[in-house]
């Protein structure tokens, strides 16, 4: 991976496995993602009760969903592939940031302002990538049609 095109890939790479780790987490230890999402003695997802276990695991499932589809897009050679990728995962950011910007749950002060910024990077991250892949990288496709009995 080199230039622009490596750059958006690795993040995208970067994307696919914190998705990834989220994923597993929520997927496979509902109560314990939880209870301690996002760590560091925060407890987010717990600002909203009651927990639902198939709620969680559904989260946990869709993370990994959004994992398949960066890392794919990040192993891929095609802009477009890129493209669809990350604008579902901007989708699903833009979304999950529609609903915490108008339900606070029992947050307030630093952690309702650190959960809404990282969710908002959650938004702004594929759209940035978007933007410089499209903006710089190569398009997809063989490159300029050359016309019968040309020379050149």
């Amino acid at each position: 991976m080199t230039g622009v095109t490596g750059v958006v890939r690795a993040g995208m790479a970067a994307l696919g496995v914190i998705h990834a780790w989220w994923g597993i987490w929520a997927r496979f230890f509902p109560r314990h993602f939880y209870d301690t999402f996002p760590g560091f003695g925060r407890r987010w997802t717990a600002a909203y009760p009651p927990f639902n276990e198939h709620l969680v695991t559904d989260l946990g499932a869709t993370f990994l969903t959004l994992a398949f589809l960066l890392l794919a897009g990040a192993a891929s050679r095609s802009r477009n592939v890129r493209t669809v990728a990350l604008v579902a995962v901007g989708l699903f950011g833009a979304l999950h940031l529609s609903f915490h910007a108008g339900h606070a749950g029992t947050m307030t002060g630093t952690d309702l302002g650190a959960s809404l910024f990282f969710l908002f990077m959650g938004v702004l991250a594929p759209a940035a990538l978007v933007f410089v892949d499209r903006r710089w990288s190569p398009p997809d496709g063989p490159g300029p049609r050359r016309l019968p009995g040309s020379l050149d």
